[in-house]
């Protein structure tokens, strides 16, 4: 397995006040009336993932799939279970989330790149094809906060797959940008899982769910409500009215 997750579990801390003014909440606080309060975001998740599986998560907002994402992607850690990873991860959690808009597209390109993990040698052989996919080698050396939220998107989507990594995760990426982009950021997906790459994707498109996936968990206030073959799954989730 490339993917090991056992009996995970993520809670956060959140402050149960009255008063959003200072003022009230220093003296709720005298009163001793503020309190910290667990919210379980994930509650005993479990699930394993084969190499070259395609795995997509499903559920309404807030079911807990990008938490689950960004834990994977080591972004956090679980409070409580246990994650086994093997394998270099490329993580599509939030396109752009990695730059620095007052750096130049050609200086994100490597910026981003050292935060993936990749060798920046490799990548500078590489820059103008990056560029060249995201149809912004004219702008490369432009600040990156000249450019619009789809430029950005390209930009960022080129770089986290020019190269193959073990693992893609994919949160809704593919709904970023307009039509064409939808297009050409797919096709590139379908032939890195046709390369065997790995890949957990969260969308709220079911038929690409559908189309792509080989395995669907289904997440519900942080739990699996159902897993099993993407038709069964979708067409439960689509019936249950949620």
């Amino acid at each position: 397995m490339i993917i090991s997750v056992k009996n995970v579990s993520f809670f956060y801390r959140v402050l149960n006040k009255k008063h959003n003014s200072i003022k009230g909440l220093f003296k709720d606080f005298i009163k001793g009336k503020i309190s910290i309060e667990n919210y379980m975001a994930l509650d005993g998740i479990d699930f394993e993932v084969k190499r070259g599986q395609v795995l997509a998560i499903i559920g309404r907002n807030g079911a807990g799939k990008s938490t689950l994402l960004k834990i994977l992607a080591g972004v956090m850690s679980p409070s409580n279970g246990e994650l086994s990873i093997d394998g270099q991860i490329a993580p599509m959690i939030e396109l752009g989330a990695g730059f620095n808009t007052e750096l130049t597209g050609r200086e994100n390109i490597l910026f981003y790149a050292s935060l993936l993990g990749r060798d920046l040698k490799d990548v500078r052989l590489r820059v103008a094809e990056i560029a060249e996919w995201a149809e912004l080698r004219d702008k490369l050396d432009y600040q990156l906060r000249t450019y619009s939220t789809g430029m950005i998107a390209r930009l960022a989507f080129a770089v986290a797959t020019d190269q193959m990594p073990d693992i893609l995760l994919i949160d809704e990426v593919l709904s970023v940008g307009d039509e064409a982009f939808t297009i050409k950021s797919r096709a590139r997906i379908t032939e890195m899982i046709d390369s065997n790459c790995t890949v957990i994707i969260v969308s709220h498109d079911l038929d690409l769910v559908v189309e792509l996936a080989d395995e669907v968990i289904w997440l519900e206030k942080g739990k699996i409500l159902m897993s099993g073959k993407p038709a069964e799954v979708t067409t439960a989730y689509k019936s249950s009215g949620i």
